[in-house]
């Protein structure tokens, strides 16, 4: 596909329906569907943390245009956390509680890296540029997973619910339109090669670890399966060989390529292949 000109960013009011999703949206494949089901317990904290930190740098965007990506950043994040918000606002109708764990994400967003009232001017400048180098560690695992979720036959071989599948394409499609954005703003602010590369060191075990710690949590609190049910390796290797999640090999060259000092991140996903999705997406079709 050839690469469109620069797109304008801007948010999709999407809507979708979770009433009929079923426990295991991924049928017969529980570590799986709760493997990916991380992402809703994850995202609604951190896109609106993202919201909040962009929102403070915004006035201090001297460059024009970059500013307008921003706000579309800002935007299309907005949605996205609702969006996953209303997966966990459904999960206690299938009989599981994820408020413990949501709790405790909040808590990292607020109290770790939320507001800092008591520093200096210049200690919240600084503050404010390392917070922002960490969105742009994070949106480079947000646009690897937005590609690979685009890029996943695997999950329609297994049939998995249609409407969680548009969820995750529209915003994994989303996530590689906008995914220069945070990069940009963290280079307009400290284009130093050693702010980047400490954020990702941060910021990648961080994810992982709540990530396992996540997976875990949904499966030993999953009504569905045996009482206190944990996460094996080989369920692991298992939905890699099916195609059901990113393998590790995959995963660990999308991460060393940020470590690369030519990175940028076009060379993470298709904006041409994301615009196609968004194209035929059913929610943002009916947004549209």
């Amino acid at each position: 596909m050839t690469e469109p000109d620069k797109l304008l960013l801007q948010p999709r009011d999407v809507r979708f329906d979770w009433s009929a999703l079923p426990m295991h949206w991924v049928p017969r494949e529980p570590f799986a569907t709760h493997v990916l089901n991380v992402l809703h317990l994850l995202l609604p904290e951190g896109e609106r943390w993202f919201c909040e930190v962009f929102q403070q740098a915004l006035p201090m965007i001297t460059d024009d245009r970059l500013a307008e990506d921003v706000r579309g950043f800002i935007g299309q994040e907005a949605v996205h956390a609702e969006a996953h918000q209303g997966v966990l606002d459904h999960l206690p109708a299938n009989g599981l509680d994820p408020q413990p764990f949501v709790d405790e994400v909040s808590w990292i967003f607020k109290r770790i890296l939320g507001e800092r009232p008591t520093l200096t001017v210049r200690g919240r400048q600084e503050y404010l540029i390392e917070r922002l180098a960490m969105v742009a560690a994070i949106e480079h695992v947000t646009a690897f997973l937005g590609d690979w979720i685009l890029n996943s036959p695997g999950l329609d071989r297994a049939e998995a619910n249609p409407t969680m599948l548009d969820l995750l394409r529209w915003h994994g499609a989303e996530e590689v339109e906008h995914r220069c954005v945070a990069f940009d703003v963290m280079r307009h602010f400290d284009g130093r090669y050693l702010r980047r590369a400490r954020a990702m060191v941060i910021a990648g075990p961080t994810l992982w670890i709540m990530w396992v710690k996540g997976a875990k949590f949904l499966l030993a609190n999953d009504p569905e399966l045996p009482r206190g049910t944990k996460p094996r390796l080989r369920d692991y290797r298992r939905a890699v060989r099916k195609g059901l999640m990113p393998g590790p090999w995959r995963t660990a060259k999308s991460m060393s390529r940020y470590f690369k000092p030519s990175y940028y991140p076009t060379q993470e996903g298709s904006t041409a292949q994301a615009v196609a999705y968004l194209a035929q997406s059913p929610a943002a079709q009916a947004a549209h």
